[in-house]
């Protein structure tokens, strides 16, 4: 059944006069999953075409969080685990996030987005690290944060977060026992990779998968999460308010 463009148009504008800027998310997680699977269902020739579809999803979600006032986001375009794919599905990826990575550059969508890439990037193409730099250099500051997730694990920023602090405390640590006392929660907030952004206050995964799979472990420990039965290529606008509106009419705890 297809419904018509008007009725979309509607219903979006039903969605969005029900939603309050003061109980919206302040900082938003982003999986965006199921190309691969948009790409077989509708018949693409490649998985390039989703991914490049993707992408322009992508744009336009960070449309809408301007248009909600969302300051900080942190999107997953790809897992350290996702480095172990064949070549034949990583290389159209990165061709189509070069081109990505070449409008963060220029776009003025992003003029006013301090951005920054987290992961294991230095396992990614010389062409990608290149682009990173270029675009983390001319995008070092604005009044909200774009943060992009790349060959990116939980456990590993965990991991890397410990070794940082313990280097940084060793020399100073007279024993075990003082070294010990500087392993705190805040403390290790400080190494991790976007130590300046605050905790995710929602986070979205779409394809119907209702698992984290190691996104951000330690600053969603008090997440909303909410997972759409879309693939990310057809994820619109409706989709991200019927988004929103869960997470407002949620009562957060806090572990309380």
């Amino acid at each position: 059944m297809i419904i018509p463009n008007f009725l979309y148009s509607f219903y979006e504008s039903s969605l969005t006069r029900r939603l309050e800027k003061e109980h919206l998310p302040k900082h938003l997680g982003l999986i965006h999953d199921g190309h691969r699977r948009y790409a077989r269902e509708k018949g693409l020739l490649s998985y390039e075409v989703s991914y490049r579809i993707g992408m322009k999803t992508f744009r336009e979600c960070i449309l809408w969080c301007d248009e909600f006032e969302i300051k900080h986001i942190t999107s997953w375009l790809l897992s350290k685990e996702n480095l172990e794919r064949p070549r034949e599905e990583l290389d159209p990826y990165f061709k189509v996030l070069e081109e990505l990575f070449k409008d963060l550059i220029v776009d003025d969508l992003f003029d006013n987005y301090k951005m920054q890439f987290i992961g294991s990037t230095q396992l990614l193409p010389q062409k990608i690290k290149d682009l990173i730099k270029k675009v983390e250099s001319i995008r070092s500051s604005g009044d909200k944060d774009l943060t992009i997730a790349l060959g990116y694990g939980g456990r590993q920023e965990i991991l890397d977060a410990v070794k940082s602090l313990i280097d940084e405390r060793y020399e100073s640590s007279q024993s075990s026992k003082d070294l010990k006392e500087h392993i705190t929660d805040e403390e290790l907030r400080k190494h991790l990779y976007s130590s300046d952004a605050p905790d995710i206050d929602l986070i979205i995964r779409t394809s119907g998968e209702a698992r984290m799979s190691g996104f951000l472990l330690w600053q969603s420990a008090y997440s909303e999460f909410v997972f759409k039965d879309v693939y990310w290529p057809a994820f619109r606008k409706i989709d991200f308010l019927r988004c929103l509106r869960e997470y407002m009419q949620r009562e957060r705890r806090f572990g309380h």
